[in-house]
């Protein structure tokens, strides 16, 4: 594979947005935006940009933003669609989970 097919990916918080910015180059590649509560995130919403299908932003962005929610002693509440398949397909993150 080349540089071009796995390109290097940032994933950043912004908590001012309320959303997990996913970075190529500097250039937002995809969000996962959510709601703070006290003891949760609640994402409610993935988005990949169209130039960017396909390079693995999203599961990047999962990825870091359970990471996050983890190391922040918070639950997950996936409200997104994208969110719950990706904590289905990886159940070492099923533990964040909490009900509304």
């Amino acid at each position: 594979m080349t540089d071009e097919q796995t390109p290097s990916i940032e994933v950043v918080d912004v908590p001012g947005r309320h959303r997990f910015e996913a970075r190529i180059d500097g250039e937002i590649a995809g969000i996962a935006q959510y709601l703070r509560r006290p003891d949760r995130l609640i994402f409610t919403h993935t988005e990949v940009l169209p130039a960017f299908e396909g390079k693995g932003v999203g599961s990047a962005l999962a990825k870091s933003a359970l990471d996050t929610v983890r190391a922040a002693r918070l639950g997950v509440e996936p409200r997104c669609p994208f969110f719950a398949s990706y904590i289905r397909r990886h159940k070492a993150y099923a533990d964040l989970v909490v009900g509304p």
